[in-house]
């Protein structure tokens, strides 16, 4: 039985050596297992011998693509017509047992050139551990197939967004981020005991923390990025921040400008919900040539200080002023250790809305505000 095509789903080879998986289907009947047993339903004839593939490698890796190639010995290698890939997401020891398994994905391939570029958004996602082997066949007149041995198991892991995807988001992002608003101070809530223990064992400076796996799956800066965490919304009727916070009672406030100016660079780092109405977006600013913004450079779109949709800094009558955009709710990361000194800590007046906390939040994949057509 033939597998239905979807060649519309995949891009045109980029060159002779590199061509692109044609007729890749998912295989929705199990072909053959890694220990080589068939099902009964499968069509395939008795196996006999084919080249088994080995030395296997994996390379170009990106969030929802990577090449693959192998090694075959030339005996009966001019028979084989297609190539059967078996990935599977890496089994998680820390998953939980009763959540349902992911489903295998077993991927039918033309007998193409090697390499070849394995790509779908349908079944790979960012940031995430797989193993594949790989199977040799030969389709036989009566539509059956003779299959090799499976090769050996392998593990990669696909990569984070690159630039372009996170321009896809930037500008899915600027689409709701609505009009902006004054503001002149960034703010930062904690528990008293955490300004206790800055002043006590940092010298009075906040030092820089690896941001943690909230948003995107697939944002580079997610457990890798070191930074401090700043809010500057205000409330639209005062225009000063809010007096609740999910992240402690006590607020460090520091003069825009001691953060965001000229010397400074502003990038985009991520766009997300947490199946709520509103959503989030993250910008990192860093001082310029600092390792932070070197970081950034490689991995974010870099913005416009002066002119974009979430953060400005822009200077009218000789001073320095700020708007933030409304209708999204901003989390700005500093790179730097920041003094406490060089601003105010105080007891806010309202209250601690735990609901809003965006510690380690996984984002929304159904979402189709914020979400862009590769994995989530």
């Amino acid at each position: 039985m033939e597998v239905p095509r979807l060649d519309h789903a995949l891009n045109s080879p980029t060159s002779p050596c590199e061509e692109v998986i044609k007729n890749l289907s998912l295989e929705a009947i199990q072909l053959c297992d890694r220990d080589g047993n068939k099902s009964q339903d499968s069509g395939i004839a008795e196996m006999e011998e084919l080249p088994v593939p080995h030395n296997i490698k994996i390379s170009n890796i990106t969030c929802d693509s990577f090449k693959i190639s192998w090694e075959m010995d030339s005996k009966s290698k001019d028979r084989i017509t297609h190539y059967f890939i078996d990935l599977n997401k890496k089994e998680n020891k820390n998953s939980n047992k009763f959540k349902h398994k992911d489903v295998p994905t077993k991927l039918v391939a033309k007998a193409v050139p090697l390499p070849m570029t394995v790509r779908g958004h349908w079944f790979l996602s960012p940031r995430t551990e797989y193993t594949v082997a790989v199977q040799t066949a030969s389709k036989q007149v009566d539509g059956d197939y003779v299959v090799s041995e499976w090769s050996e198991i392998i593990e990669f892991c696909t990569a984070d967004y690159s630039k372009v995807h996170l321009t896809q988001l930037l500008e899915k992002a600027e689409v709701i981020s609505g009009r902006m608003l004054k503001f002149s101070v960034f703010y930062r809530n904690q528990h008293r005991e955490y300004f206790d223990y800055i002043r006590e064992h940092h010298g009075n400076a906040m030092q820089p923390s690896v941001k943690d796996n909230s948003g995107s799956h697939g944002s580079p800066i997610s457990g890798k990025l070191e930074g401090i965490f700043f809010s500057c919304s205000t409330e639209f009727n005062t225009g000063k921040p809010p007096q609740d916070s999910p992240y402690g009672r006590y607020r460090f406030e520091i003069a825009a400008e001691k953060l965001f100016n000229p010397n400074t660079n502003l990038y985009f780092g991520d766009f997300y919900c947490m199946y709520t109405a509103y959503h989030y977006v993250i910008l990192v600013i860093a001082p310029v040539g600092s390792p932070g913004d070197e970081f950034c450079k490689q991995r974010l779109p870099q913005l416009n200080s002066q002119d974009n949709k979430f953060l400005t800094c822009r200077e009218e009558d000789g001073m320095l002023v700020y708007y933030h955009a409304q209708d999204v709710i901003l989390e700005v990361i500093y790179t730097d250790p920041v003094d406490l000194s060089l601003g105010t800590v105080a007891e806010i007046t309202g209250h601690q809305l735990m609901s809003l906390s965006t510690a380690n939040a996984k984002k929304d994949p159904s979402c189709k505000t914020c979400n862009i057509s590769v994995g989530r």
